[in-house]
């Protein structure tokens, strides 16, 4: 916009000198000029800046429900701040990661983005191309509404990001197999004995206990956080990856995995969802938005957390904004995290996109009991185990990172191998992971 005011100001200027070159009517040229430089201003006054808000939700209805009632949200705060001196502009794309990142390598950042998950870019971080949210959060009291952001988010006391959903991990068994098994649920486990205990009563015929590789990982992962939460909880090191609680971890899950037979592993644990459904795996490790899942199971699916009350449960990368943007612009953009975080919207994020809600205030049980949907009300159940657990861990995804955690699963796949040598596996993934974090 001030582009184009200074632009048509010089055309104005432009012709203004032409007319004093000519001589004689100077004066009766002059005062045209003024008015034209009047219209400009006044004009440029009622323009609207613009803030962009990128995000991922581009799919079709009938593709994913949940992404027309994400549009849905973001549209109606458009609509309340229509005539304010911002317009609020959500654009859907395919890749807001990559958008992100091409434009951090060019030396900007968009207005304002959902990483949906994804860890904001650490040069945008370096650069201070980010803004620092914890001073307006603090300010306005949000941080019961923003929950386990404030402190999982928190980089150097600076909040740069918040995601209004987390990623929360537990796992789904079938009730009616543990019973006839004999085996131990879920919330007796103070230990992994006692899960590996109860996976090796499940084994039996056609069934067997778990869906294993990625699904190890978040086993893993749990273990870690029971065992020393600020190891699981901290960037990778040399330290950690040798470490004792390391080594335990690996070992104990690679162990049930190789019990648990090679033929039960895989990198993407969705492949497992149907047997689950048919009643051939008896315990599916995903999370709980797998709830809307269960319609064609016939038999009683439960919710449950890992050994010793833990579970898994992150925010990842969310709402992130420029540090760039105007007064008004930054304003609009804050008031859209406290919008996207309040208890209407966060209600609509429960009840219609089936996702974990990041604000603490909002009482998920008390909402189940009003809907007669049966997916809300395990959806419910499992958010509440999960956010009640004794221990919440962060990810190795979006802690440790991709890479290394895609290593962790390569390394314990292998281990399903009957046969394999964990202790040399271990090995290994040691000295793979010391290599990869330089």
């Amino acid at each position: 916009m001030k582009k184009k005011l200074l632009s048509t100001l010089l055309c104005v200027a432009m012709v203004a000198s032409l007319v004093v070159g000519c001589g004689g009517k100077e004066e009766a040229a002059e005062a045209p000029a003024a008015e034209a430089t009047g219209e400009v201003a006044e004009e440029a006054a009622g323009e609207q800046e613009v803030l962009e808000f990128y995000h991922a939700y581009y799919h079709e209805v009938d593709a994913w429900p949940v992404a027309a009632v994400m549009r849905d949200i973001y549209q109606k705060f458009a609509d309340e701040h229509a005539d304010g001196p911002v317009k609020f502009e959500a654009i859907p794309v395919e890749d807001v990661l990559q958008l992100a990142t091409n434009e951090v390598a060019g030396g900007t950042f968009p207005d304002m983005v959902d990483f949906a998950g994804n860890e904001v870019p650490l040069a945008a971080i370096a650069q201070e191309m980010v803004y620092d949210m914890k001073g307006y959060i603090d300010a306005e009291g949000l941080e019961s509404k923003v929950g386990i952001n404030y402190t999982m988010n928190m980089k150097d006391g600076k909040l740069y990001t918040v995601h209004d959903q987390l990623t929360t991990l537990g796992l789904w068994y079938n009730a009616d197999a543990y019973a006839a098994a004999g085996a131990a649920t879920p919330d007796t486990w103070t230990s992994y004995e006692d899960m590996a205990a109860a996976m090796k009563a499940l084994a039996s015929g056609d069934v067997y206990a778990y869906s294993a590789g990625q699904g190890s990982i978040r086993l893993f992962n749990a273990y870690m956080g029971l065992l020393n939460p600020e190891y699981a909880g901290s960037a990778l090191t040399p330290e950690i990856i040798e470490s004792e609680e390391f080594g335990k971890a690996f070992t104990t899950v690679a162990a049930m995995d190789q019990a648990n037979g090679s033929a039960n592993a895989s990198d993407n644990v969705g492949n497992f969802s149907g047997d689950f459904n048919a009643g051939k795996c008896a315990t599916f490790l995903n999370g709980v938005w797998g709830a809307g899942g269960f319609g064609d199971a016939a038999f009683d699916v439960q919710p449950g957390v890992y050994p010793g009350n833990v579970s898994l449960s992150a925010p990842g990368g969310g709402l992130t904004i420029s540090s760039g943007l105007s007064e008004a612009q930054t304003a609009l953009a804050l008031e859209f995290v406290k919008y996207m975080t309040s208890d209407e919207v966060q209600e609509r994020i429960f009840l219609e996109v089936n996702a974990n809600p990041c604000n603490t205030d909002i009482d998920l049980n008390a909402l189940a009991e009003s809907s007669d949907n049966g997916t809300v009300k395990l959806l419910a159940k499992a958010c509440s185990m999960a956010n009640e657990a004794d221990t919440i861990v962060n990810t190795t995804n979006y802690v440790w990172g991709a890479d290394v955690q895609t290593a962790i699963i390569n390394k314990l796949i292998e281990c399903s191998v009957e046969g394999t040598d964990i202790d040399a596996k271990l090995a290994e993934l040691q000295a793979e992971l010391i290599a990869l974090i330089g």
